[in-house]
C-alpha cells in the first residue's frame, strides 16, 4: 500500500514555487545550481506546511515539463531531497514529501502554566481569556438556585440536561437552522466532543483529513486515537480554505472524517466564506466524508460592520454530512467545560450509547449555569464582555509586535482570539525555546502542523493587553535577537539556513 495521503499535481507545484520570493544574495554570493535551488524551495513549502507531508510529488518528466526545466535538473533535486530526509521513494509508488528524523516536532499543545508562575512569565500559550465577570458568579449563583430538583436524581445524563438540550435546539433554529434537542449532545467541552466523535467514525488507521495548520490539541488527540492524519494547506492569508486541494484530498485519500474550523480559524484567524461552506459540504457529500465543523470561535467576531456567513450546517440541516460543534471555552470561560454536538438524531443516539463506556455524562452544575446564562441574557452581555476584551487585546499585541519586530509577517484577523505569524525566516521551535528563558512562553508553528511543518510560524493569542503586551514583544524581540546570535540550545541558526 502507498505511504503518500495526498497527492500535489505538476502544474500546483510549479505556482507555488513561481510564487516562493527569492533570497536575496549576499555580496560575492554564487547562484546555486538549479537543481539545487528547486531542492530548496520544495523543502521550503514542505517546511511552511504548504505541501503537506506525505503528499505524492509529480513524476519527474510531469515536474520538468511544468517547471520548463530538463529531467536531469528534477531527478537530481529529487535526489538531493532523498539524502535530506525530505523525500521517500518506492517503485511503483512514486516518491512523497517527508520530514528528516531529529527535526523538532513537539507534538503535544502547551500545557496550561501553573498561576503560582505567572508574575515571572507572560504566558502566550492557551488562547483562553479569564472569565466575564459577574457573569460567571451569576450563572453559577442561577445554577444553584436551580440544582435542589436535580439533586434528587441520579445525576447521570449521558445526552446532557433536557433543558440545556432544548435551549440549544432553540439556539440554533434562531441562526436559521431548524434543530430538535434530540440533535443535540451535551458533552464537556468541545474536547469531548471531538474525542466521542473520533471514537465513534474513526477506528485506529482510519484517515482524517485536518486543516493545515490546525488546532494543536485536537492534532495530538487524533494522534492518540490512532488516526492518519491527512494535512490539507490553507489558502495564504486569511483567505480560508483551499477548495481545489480539498476536492482532490476527499476524492484520492478517502478519508472517513475531516476536521475544520470556519469562523476565525485557530492558529490563522482565517475565516471561511459562504460558498467555500457550501462547495466544502458538498465535496464531503459526494466522498462520503463526515465533516466534523468546529464552532468554538463562532460568537468572537471583532470588527464592527462584518457580516458572517451562515453556519456551515446550513447547507446541510438534517445532520447527515456535517457535525456542529460546539463550546463555551472561548466565548465565555475555559473554566466551564461545557461543549455540545448537533448532528443527525441516530448519530446522537450512537454518540450517547458509545458514552457509556467512556464519562457517563456532563456536571450537572455547570450545564445549569449555562443554562441559566443563555435563558437569562446573561450570556449575550458576557460575549459582549468578551469581544470587547479580545478587540482590545488584538489591536495591543499588533502594535507592540509590528513596533518591535518589524520583520515578522502576519495579517490581522477580524476575529478569534489568534495571531498567526511568520517570524522573518527564524525557527518558530528556537524561538519557543529562547522565550522560556527571556519570560514569555510562546508555542510553535509545528504544534499546528503535522510531522514538522509550520517551523517558521508561531502563534499568539490575544490573551494580554496594554502594557502586557508591549512587554510580551519585548521579551519576544530578545529571544529573537537571541536565536539570531545563536544563543539557543543546539543551535541558533535561522530557519533560512535550512531552507535556502
Amino acid at each position: 500500500m502507498a505511504e503518500w495521503t495526498s497527492a500535489v499535481g505538476p502544474a500546483q507545484l510549479a505556482r507555488q514555487l513561481n510564487a516562493q520570493q527569492p533570497r536575496p544574495a549576499g555580496p560575492g554570493t554564487r547562484k546555486p545550481p538549479a537543481y539545487r535551488a528547486l531542492a530548496d524551495g520544495i523543502r521550503l513549502l514542505v517546511l511552511e506546511g504548504r505541501v503537506p507531508v506525505a503528499a505524492r510529488l509529480p513524476a519527474e518528466r510531469e515536474l520538468a515539463l511544468a517547471l520548463s526545466v530538463s529531467r536531469t535538473t528534477v531527478a537530481a533535486a529529487y535526489e538531493a531531497l532523498r539524502a535530506e530526509g525530505f523525500l521517500e521513494s518506492r517503485r511503483g509508488a512514486g516518491s512523497w514529501t517527508a520530514v528528516p528524523a531529529g527535526n523538532p516536532l513537539p507534538a503535544r499543545g502547551l500545557e496550561p502554566l501553573p498561576p503560582e508562575s505567572l508574575g515571572s512569565m507572560i504566558d502566550l500559550g492557551c488562547a483562553s481569556l479569564p472569565a466575564p465577570e459577574p457573569w460567571l458568579t451569576r450563572g453559577f449563583q442561577g445554577a444553584l438556585e436551580e440544582l435542589p430538583p436535580y439533586a434528587h436524581t441520579h445525576g447521570d445524563y449521558p445526552a446532557g440536561l433536557p433543558a440545556l438540550r432544548q435551549m440549544l435546539a432553540d439556539r440554533y433554529t434562531e441562526r436559521g437552522i431548524p434543530t430538535m434537542p434530540e440533535q443535540i449532545m451535551v458533552t464537556t467541552g468541545a474536547m469531548g466532543a471531538i474525542d466521542a466523535i473520533c471514537h465513534l467514525f474513526a477506528g485506529r488507521g482510519e484517515r482524517i483529513a485536518v486543516e493545515s495548520p490546525s488546532y494543536a490539541n485536537i492534532l495530538q488527540l487524533m494522534r492518540e486515537a490512532g488516526a492518519r492524519l491527512v494535512p490539507v494547506a490553507m489558502s495564504e492569508g486569511l483567505e480560508g480554505w483551499d477548495l481545489p486541494r480539498w476536492r482532490q484530498v476527499l476524492r484520492d485519500a478517502a478519508p472517513r472524517l475531516a476536521y475544520v474550523v470556519a469562523d476565525f480559524h485557530n492558529p490563522t484567524g482565517a475565516l471561511a466564506g459562504e460558498d467555500q461552506r457550501r462547495a466544502l459540504v458538498d465535496a464531503s457529500r459526494s466522498a462520503g466524508t463526515v465533516l466534523v465543523v468546529d464552532e468554538t470561535m463562532t460568537e468572537l467576531h471583532l470588527d464592527e460592520g462584518l457580516d458572517m456567513p451562515r453556519p456551515v450546517c446550513a447547507f446541510d440541516p438534517a445532520g447527515s454530512t456535517v457535525l456542529t460543534v460546539g463550546s463555551a471555552s472561548k466565548a465565555f470561560w475555559a473554566g466551564m467545560r461545557i461543549g455540545w454536538v448537533r448532528a443527525a438524531p441516530d448519530v446522537i443516539r450512537s454518540l450517547v450509547a458509545a458514552r457509556a463506556y467512556a464519562d457517563l455524562g456532563t456536571p450537572v452544575l455547570e450545564q445549569l449555569g449555562v443554562n441559566w446564562l443563555m435563558r437569562t441574557g446573561g450570556w449575550e452581555k458576557a460575549v459582549a464582555l468578551r469581544r470587547t476584551q479580545a478587540l482590545e487585546n488584538r489591536d495591543a499585541l499588533v502594535a507592540a509586535v509590528r513596533r518591535e519586530l518589524p520583520d515578522w509577517e502576519f495579517e490581522v484577523p477580524r476575529g478569534g482570539l489568534t495571531l498567526w505569524v511568520r517570524t522573518g525566516g527564524l525557527s518558530g521551535s528556537r524561538l519557543a525555546e529562547v522565550g522560556e528563558r527571556v519570560g514569555v512562553r510562546v508555542p510553535s508553528g509545528p504544534r499546528f502542523g503535522v510531522d514538522g511543518a509550520f517551523e517558521g510560524y508561531v502563534r499568539l493569542p490575544f490573551t494580554v493587553a496594554g502594557p502586557v503586551a508591549d512587554e510580551a514583544a519585548v521579551r519576544l524581540a530578545a529571544a529573537a535577537r537571541l536565536v539570531k546570535a545563536g544563543a539557543s540550545a543546539g543551535s541558533g541558526e535561522s530557519l533560512r539556513t535550512f531552507v535556502a
